[in-house]
């Protein structure tokens, strides 16, 4: 991964909305192209019907054109190698292959790099409904 991925990621998650959690989370995805999408964590207080910073950086994915997503880097400023909750590793196999990176990041950039077939083995993927 280059350091820009990391850097994105960072960047997004000093926009998080988490004033219930005080837990801020920042997302980057990019593409085969190149191009970088990224998202942040946003609570509202009916805590159930805030998003996930993978969700957020999905939705700006979808909106912009989409593509084959090449890596992600998730990081979080109170715990190093954060991942995907369950929720977010299922949309993210939506767009991804098992062989995607995921780099779980620290405050210093990558602590950990696996793939999403590692994140979610047996993920229900949309091929089966065929």
């Amino acid at each position: 991964m280059s350091h820009d991925l990391f850097e994105a990621a960072r960047a997004a998650m000093a926009k998080a909305y988490a004033p219930y959690s005080k837990f801020p989370v920042g997302a980057a995805l990019r593409t085969e192209d190149g191009r970088v999408f990224t998202g942040a964590n946003i609570e509202v207080a009916s805590y159930p019907e805030g998003w996930c910073a993978e969700t957020t950086a999905l939705g700006h994915y979808i909106m912009g054109g989409g593509g084959k997503i090449v890596e992600i880097a998730v990081l979080a400023e109170r715990m190093a190698k954060c991942s995907p909750c369950g929720g977010c590793r299922q949309r993210l196999a939506e767009f991804c292959q098992p062989d995607t990176k995921l780099y779980l990041c620290d405050n210093t950039g990558v602590a950990e790099t696996v793939t999403m077939g590692d994140m979610l083995p047996y993920g229900f993927r949309g091929d089966i409904l065929k």
